[in-house]
C-alpha cells in the first residue's frame, strides 16, 4: 500500500496569522507538510482566488472549485481555518476541513502533530465526504450538515 502525504493548507492573512473569516478569503494559503516527527512549511501561496464572482455571489461555486483545483495541483489534502463558509459541503468532498481556535501557525503545528492519528485514519478510510474535524480543547470529529 502506498504511503499517503498528508499536506495542509493553512488559511491565513498576510502576516501570516489564522482570522476569523472563512478560508476561500484568506490572503494566503501557508502549505506544510507532515514527515516522521512533525510538521514542516513547504512554500506560501497567494490566494488568487478571494475576490472570484464575490460581487455576485459570496461563498460562490464557481470561487470554490478554483480553489478546490488549486490546492489540489498543491497536493494538499487538509484545510485549516477558524472558518468555514457554505462551500465546505464541496470541500469536504475533496479534504479534510479542520476548524482551529488558535491565531499563528506556531501555536497550532503541534496540535495537529499530537492528532494526526485521527487525520491520518481520515485520509487511509477515504470516505466519499470527509468528517469536519474541531480542534479546541481537545479534537471532535463531526458530519457537515447539507
Amino acid at each position: 500500500m502506498d504511503k499517503i502525504t498528508t499536506r495542509f493548507a493553512f488559511a491565513v492573512d498576510h502576516s501570516c496569522n489564522f482570522q476569523a473569516k472563512h478560508f476561500g478569503d484568506a490572503d494566503q494559503y501557508m502549505i506544510y507538510e507532515k514527515n516522521a516527527d512533525d510538521l514542516k512549511f513547504v512554500r506560501s501561496e497567494t490566494n488568487k482566488f478571494k475576490n472570484i464572482d464575490e460581487e455576485h455571489e459570496h461563498g460562490s461555486a464557481k470561487k470554490g472549485n478554483a480553489i478546490i483545483d488549486f490546492l489540489k495541483s498543491k497536493g494538499v489534502n487538509v484545510l485549516v481555518s477558524r472558518q468555514f463558509g457554505r462551500n465546505i459541503k464541496m470541500v469536504n468532498r475533496h479534504f479534510i476541513p479542520i476548524i482551529i481556535y488558535t491565531e499563528t501557525p506556531n501555536e497550532v503545528l503541534p496540535i495537529l502533530t499530537k492528532h494526526m492519528k485521527w487525520i491520518n485514519d481520515e485520509i487511509e478510510n477515504k470516505p466519499a465526504e470527509y468528517k469536519l474535524f474541531i480542534i479546541k480543547n481537545g479534537i471532535m470529529k463531526t458530519s457537515i450538515k447539507q
